[in-house]
């Protein structure tokens, strides 16, 4: 996009952190999730940052998540509202998303989509990868 937005971070973390003056903090950033348990199914739980200032970028948007499974199956995408009002280009939002799937050991792609409704478009921002390994529990 030759004018907007811009991501500013695309990241997974454990949580989120907002002070009173709008401050965020991402506490735990991981591109790799370890699951201790004895056996499937897993059941991940991450939230997603994506912060973006608009450049040029002017109106009702919506950001989406969409990830990709090790297999290659495209699994349905997260979507969150982005408004960015105007003034200068340098204002910005920031997308937190918590997110719980049910995942398989190995390597997803989380594509960030920027969606235009209006005119029917959707364009690839960026991708974010997060690998899932499995350590099993001892037997009991």
């Amino acid at each position: 996009m030759d004018g907007g937005p811009f991501i500013t971070a695309a990241l997974f973390c454990e949580r989120v952190l907002e002070e009173r003056d709008g401050v965020m903090s991402a506490i735990r950033i991981v591109d790799r999730l370890t699951i201790i348990q004895p056996e499937p199914p897993f059941i991940a739980a991450v939230t997603a940052v994506i912060s973006l200032k608009q450049g040029k970028a002017v109106g009702r948007y919506a950001l989406g998540l969409r990830p990709e499974a090790p297999s290659g199956l495209q699994l349905p995408v997260f979507q969150a509202p982005v408004n960015f009002d105007g003034g200068e280009g340098d204002r910005g939002v920031s997308v937190v998303l918590p997110l719980q799937l049910e995942v398989e050991e190995g390597l997803y792609w989380f594509d960030v989509l920027w969606i235009d409704d209006r005119a029917d478009h959707q364009e690839l921002l960026t991708r974010m990868p997060l690998r899932v390994v499995w350590q099993p529990t001892p037997a009991q």
